[in-house]
């Protein structure tokens, strides 16, 4: 029987002084989902915490190929450190490689290269951990204007962010970037806030079968709220709705699909990915962030709540997800 295994990093309640330390993870749950979609596929399935024993017990137990969902552990290229482990034991795995994985956890790295490609992203600086808090001359001259953005620069799953995030003046920015960087020592990206609709976009695939979703507008229901915050998010069947395909016209949706398809790309992502973007209310489309490692969560995650929609229902999408890193790696699991 083929042996798959699955890499994650499991959340355990810890106690810590962020709220949202454990926000990556995935809880037990999830891990049990994709246990069964890979059992109803024909797979013998086998389960590799992401710890401090995960190489030795991967190169004991050596999996045909591995449905990577860890996160890593510590520093901006924490999502690099499982499949750089899987790459090193010549062991085949889902998803983006090591080098694309460390790219994209860095905000304002991908902006850059985005930019450099012609794709429009949100004006932006990033404030050095230690470095001197930016008064509002340093903003105008990075092209920055009030309400800006502030988040931790190479966080996922929206840690740091609350609705709080959006300032309209020096002395908030001041207040929340001296509080950000003491709670998460790191680098803090202030950008542009784009006022205007939400929407991101799945990818499925590779090369000629490469395939976008429709994007999927997320909707706030309650406009006191209008980042899709950790707390939105915990929280998204009382603060906002979805609609896939959305409602706005075919060249918007066109717009959408290929620039997701375009960052894609030129960071080399491979098997699946998620793509966020804001729309103006004058219309324009700008990028905000790729996640080449999208939560998997059933009836929680936007990946896979946007396959739903497309008519592909959560055990269809693991076997996709599964199928098409098999295909590149040249293996045939046939039922």
């Amino acid at each position: 029987m083929r042996k798959v295994g699955i890499t994650f990093n499991l959340k355990k309640n810890i106690s810590s002084d962020l709220p949202d330390a454990e926000a990556e993870f995935d809880d037990m749950d999830t891990i049990r989902a994709l246990q069964d979609a890979l059992e109803a596929a024909g797979f013998s399935v086998s389960l590799y915490e992401a710890a401090e024993d995960l190489p030795v017990r991967l190169f004991q137990n050596k999996p045909d190929i591995v449905l990577n969902i860890a996160e890593g552990m510590n520093g901006r290229g924490r999502e690099a450190q499982v499949p750089a482990i899987l790459n090193f034991l010549a062991i085949p795995f889902t998803g983006s490689d090591e080098t694309t994985m460390a790219v994209a956890m860095d905000k304002a790295l991908t902006k850059r290269l985005a930019a450099s490609h012609g794709i429009s992203t949100p004006k932006y600086m990033v404030v050095k951990s230690g470095a001197t808090i930016p008064d509002e001359d340093s903003l105008r001259e990075a092209g920055l204007c009030w309400p800006v953005i502030v988040k931790p620069n190479t966080e996922g799953s929206s840690k740091g962010i609350t609705d709080l995030s959006i300032v309209h003046d020096g002395a908030a920015l001041r207040r929340i970037l001296s509080e950000k960087i003491k709670a998460y020592k790191e680098d803090m990206l202030v950008e542009e806030y784009i006022q205007g609709r939400e929407f991101t976009a799945g990818i499925l695939g590779n090369g000629a079968r490469l395939r976008v979703f429709p994007p999927m507008e997320i909707i706030f229901n309650d406009k006191s709220h209008t980042l899709y915050s950790r707390e939105v998010k915990k929280n998204f069947r009382r603060y906002v709705s979805y609609k896939c395909p959305p409602d706005i016209g075919a060249a918007t949706v066109k717009e959408i699909e290929e620039t997701a398809k375009a960052v894609f790309s030129f960071l080399e992502c491979r098997d699946f990915a998620r793509v966020d973007f804001r729309l103006s209310a004058e219309g324009r489309l700008f990028f905000i962030e790729i996640n080449p490692l999208p939560g998997l969560a059933p009836g929680y995650s936007d990946f896979p709540m946007i396959a739903e929609f497309c008519g592909m229902d959560y055990t269809a999408l693991i076997r996709n997800i599964m199928d098409t890193a098999s295909a590149r790696y040249g293996l045939s699991f046939v039922d």
